[in-house]
């Protein structure tokens, strides 16, 4: 279980912190800061980027306004830095921690208005040429 909390924004969104296990360096925590529409979508962003073990109790940790102000400033609306860090250190990018290998993305084109790949066609024949051998 980790520790954390959450602050609800005047728009109706939420910054949630927490404070997890380093996935790579075990001993090592780090504090994490996911803005989304509610906790349970700022705990799904997490999961989805690989941190599988999350589970918010309480609001024993939320936020400060210094860290609320640098997670809606962060273009990925999700940074971490180490626990036991300096407070002014800076806020890294969440790829940074999951690593390229664990982080699992899926792309569906197709929902994002961009247009599916053309299917291939046999090497020799043109479109023009099929429909030329259709009509005869």
């Amino acid at each position: 279980m980790s520790d954390g909390g959450f602050v609800q924004l005047p728009d109706g969104s939420v910054v949630v912190a927490l404070v997890l296990p380093h996935p790579g360096d075990q001993g090592r925590t780090v504090r994490v800061l996911v803005h989304a529409a509610n906790r349970p979508r700022a705990l799904t962003r997490l999961r989805n980027l690989g941190l599988r073990v999350l589970a918010l109790r309480g609001n024993g940790a939320p936020p400060t306004p210094d860290e609320i102000s640098a997670v809606l400033h962060h273009p990925d609306g999700a940074v971490w830095r180490p626990s036991s860090c300096d407070v002014a250190a800076s806020w890294c990018p969440m790829p940074r921690l999951v690593g390229p290998a664990r982080r699992r993305r899926r792309s569906y084109p197709h929902r994002h208005g961009h247009a599916l790949p053309a299917p291939a066609t046999p090497q020799g024949v043109t479109n023009g040429a099929r429909q030329g051998a259709a009509r005869h």
